[in-house]
């Protein structure tokens, strides 16, 4: 089977920030300002792009918009400190050649996506982007940015209860370029939009971890599987006393790594094929 009939480990809190890094594009930018008496009362806070290239994060920020020293918080479970650095002009044009590349490849990979993958893409809401979509006016020479290096001094992952769990930047390695995680966002809204594709995530509940789910919806992807969030029973109950639900995540792991969009659409849709097809086996319809 594409995913292994056992509880799987769950990502590691560093793994977890990598993906929300790569799956992201844009960032509330927050500078503080230090006098010759060292004061940092004054505070300037914007949305910016931002891109990882190369394991090296790069903020594009509009010429008329000034910053300074940085703390780049990305909302909702990844805050990172850090100094903003200014390129050499002559590295601006190489560094800046590159993000059109890769935003101009991923681009292209959403246009000749497959049937499959086209269908889940477009299925999501009109305000949920790719993060070529969300990147594609930089590419408007009428428009204006100033690019800096980001030199990450510090970061935190804040689950999502609120903790905050910091990173050892020893261990941890910024995400690369990918045909994955760009298209994360769109990519889980256009699969919970899908009424049959909810139905197989509280299947997906049932085989692996034989929980009964009254719902279920995917809550984040990446290559090595996905995370889901199912509304379940809390304990066992007698049958004549109400039900009580609560939200619990569960952890799918695939065989193999998903190398992009297209692997991971086809391995969900074996899944879904797999699990309907045991189901159908053991309750008699097969």
């Amino acid at each position: 089977m594409a995913a292994a009939k056992v509880k799987s480990a769950a990502l590691s809190v560093t793994h977890k920030c990598r993906n929300i890094l790569a799956a992201g594009w844009e960032a509330h930018l927050n500078t503080i300002k230090a006098d010759a008496k060292g004061s940092k009362g004054e505070i300037h806070t914007s949305r910016v792009h931002y891109m990882i290239q190369k394991g090296t994060p790069y903020l594009i920020v509009p010429e008329n918009d000034l910053h300074n020293i940085v703390k780049l918080p990305i909302p909702p479970r990844v805050a990172m400190t850090g100094d903003v650095l200014r390129l050499k002009d002559s590295k601006v044009p190489i560094v800046a050649d590159s993000l059109k590349k890769t935003i101009m490849k991923e681009h292209e990979a959403s246009s000749a996506a497959s049937h499959g993958v086209s269908a889940i893409l477009s299925s999501a809401g009109a305000t949920c982007r790719s993060r070529s979509e969300g990147l594609l006016s930089l590419l408007n020479e009428e428009s204006s940015y100033s690019i800096f290096k980001f030199d990450i001094g510090s970061c935190v992952y804040i689950d999502s209860s609120g903790s905050s769990h910091n990173i050892e930047l020893d261990s941890f390695e910024p995400p690369k370029s990918d045909l994955l995680m760009p298209f994360s966002a769109k990519l889980i809204d256009g699969i919970n939009r899908s009424d049959s594709r909810r139905r197989a995530l509280i299947f997906f509940c049932f085989e692996y971890f034989n929980a009964l789910a009254r719902d279920a919806v995917m809550l984040s992807i990446d290559h090595h599987g996905f995370d889901v969030l199912a509304k379940v029973p809390e304990t066992d109950i007698l049958a004549n006393v109400p039900r009580k639900y609560h939200w619990k995540e569960f952890r799918f792991t695939f065989k193999e790594p998903a190398k992009n969009a297209e692997d991971f659409c086809r391995t969900l849709v074996e899944l879904e094929e797999e699990v309907v097809k045991s189901m159908k086996s053991y309750s008699g319809l097969g």
